[in-house]
């Protein structure tokens, strides 16, 4: 029976617990009293054994504890302890090692369908020929009709050298197509750099969920010649975060040697604080770091740091404010918990997490937030900047990006777009003259007509009203098809007006870096 399985996973993370993540010194008092948790376990079976004997239809154990009982237990805490499922777990393993077999794309859920959502450039998708927008009708012979996203991952993961074939529908072709994919190794990578203008370097990343991230900055870098940057745009917008310790060392190449980047302090943990490991060629530049609503987490974290530090002059909106330190707890069966142990600080001792309590966890990720300063946590600076914790990282300079209107969030909601990519090109390998390339009066005339067929919603007033809004996503798409994501975004981000914002607000990053005050040697909180 499933909860015979459960129940010890379950006492076997609490053991863990002191002895990996926690280490020697925790005081045991601090676990609940063992005769609780006895009867709180003997009514789960209980409920189980009721369940299971008189419901209507037959029960699912693996769904009603994965699904229900240990989900529902930690969403009792906060918004971001969870629970992984054995393939949830392995995907995010995967995911950190950012190395992995297979054939190379990312796929999705579209209208119903598993469609080839990005295949990687030179991965062996690629060099096969699957194409993004392709629906993936069957693997292996086996149909993908009703299977999940993770499903359809799974047998297209293999190993290397192994071949898979996989039938593919596409707009413009009137039979299915087989193609025979050569699984290899897959390195992915989150990071780019690039030259804006002369002196001026753009520094992109989009995650840091995975451990090649340091790495891979500090090779870009290098690779462009950092002594010749005279000023840098970071831009975390969208970064969701991910592991403290890539945090921790990007930004604190930035930083002067043992400066703090941040602390945690947890009930059951000693306070541990993270500190700079300096960079020679990376202290002298003004930086403008550019964060939006969707920053959070380890981009909080570095962000944070530069701001408390005065390194950095910080753009945009105030970030997300998730704080809470997540330890991994593998359990049995391949599962694990990531479970809240502790909340950060950034060096001048705010506190990062954005306060959850009297709302619904809906709320906390998705209502209208109130961004004003938070008075009770006030800090300062190196300099004696005032700066404000409590939710998230209050930029510098606000920058906010201009609300979606309701023409705009129909196109978006329908993924017109992106379909609209697969019909342009139909039969054809995407090709597009250059990097330049921008939609001229007859591709947005088709889109236009290609949004009647789709039947979605819009006036003649509407069209033209958002013209250089459709031209612009029409342009990132089309280029996306024709090259890849990382040749298309840097086509169009000299277009994009909160870099420029950037680049205007370097005079103010460096009058930061001229007033930066001493080292400190302890976090403040």
């Amino acid at each position: 029976m499933l909860l015979k399985r459960i129940v010890p996973a379950v006492l076997l993370a609490s053991g863990l617990a002191g002895l990996v993540m926690y280490g020697p010194g925790v005081n045991a008092q601090a676990a609940s009293p063992a005769d609780d948790m006895d009867a709180g376990m003997r009514v789960v079976a209980d409920v189980y054994s009721v369940l299971e004997k008189n419901y209507a239809d037959p029960i699912d154990g693996d769904h009603a504890f994965y699904q229900g009982a240990i989900p529902g237990m930690l969403g009792t805490l906060d918004p971001h302890s969870s629970f992984l499922n054995p393939s949830e777990y392995a995907d995010m393993q995967r995911k950190q090692r950012a190395q992995y077999f297979g054939v190379g794309m990312l796929i999705t859920v579209d209208k119903g369908r598993i469609v080839a959502y990005e295949p990687f450039p030179d991965s062996p998708a690629v060099r096969a020929g699957i194409r993004r927008g392709d629906v993936i009708a069957a693997v292996d012979g086996t149909t993908t009709k009703g299977m999940d996203s993770a499903k359809v991952a799974d047998l297209l993961r293999g190993p290397r050298n192994t071949q898979v074939k996989v039938t593919v529908e596409r707009p413009g072709v009137t039979e299915p197509l087989t193609i025979t994919v050569t699984r290899g190794e897959i390195s992915t990578s989150v990071v780019d750099a690039y030259w804006l203008q002369p002196g001026v370097v753009y520094l992109g990343i989009t995650s840091f969920e995975a451990q090649n991230v340091s790495r891979d900055v500090e090779s870009l870098l290098a690779g462009l010649g950092e002594q010749n940057v005279t000023g840098m745009v970071l831009d975390l917008r969208g970064n969701p975060g991910g592991l403290v310790t890539e945090a921790v060392n990007v930004v604190g190449r930035f930083l002067r040697d043992g400066q703090v980047v941040v602390s945690d302090h947890g009930r059951a943990v000693r306070e541990q604080v993270y500190r700079a490991k300096a960079k020679p060629a990376a202290q002298n530049y003004p930086m403008v770091t550019m964060v939006n609503r969707s920053s959070a987490s380890a981009s909080e974290i570095v962000s944070g740091a530069l701001q408390d530090h005065d390194r950095a002059w910080v753009l945009g909106e105030n970030t997300f404010g998730k704080g809470l330190v997540q330890a991994q707890f593998p359990l049995s069966e391949g599962a694990a918990l990531l479970l809240t142990i502790a909340h950060y600080y950034t060096p001048s001792g705010r506190l990062i997490q954005r306060d959850y309590r009297n709302q619904s966890f809906y709320d906390y990720y998705y209502a209208r937030r109130d961004d004003a300063p938070e008075s009770t946590d006030v800090k300062a600076t190196d300099s004696g900047r005032k700066v404000y914790g409590g939710g998230g990282i209050t930029p510098d300079e606000k920058y906010a990006q201009p609300a979606a209107n309701r023409f705009q969030a129909r196109v978006v909601g329908n993924g017109a777009v992106f379909h609209f990519g697969s019909v342009y090109f139909g039969a054809e390998k995407p090709s597009l003259p250059s990097a330049v390339w921008k939609p001229d009066a007859a591709v947005l005339t088709r889109f236009k007509e290609f949004l009647t067929s789709e039947h979605v919603e819009f006036t003649d007033a509407d069209f033209e009203t958002n013209r250089q809004w459709l031209s612009d996503q029409l342009r990132l798409e089309l280029l996306i098809r024709a090259y890849d994501r990382k040749t298309a975004v840097r086509a169009i981000m000299t277009d994009d007006p909160e870099v420029r914002k950037a680049i205007e607000s370097m005079p103010k990053a460096q009058a930061l870096l001229s007033r930066r005050g001493p080292v400190q040697r302890a976090a403040a909180r």
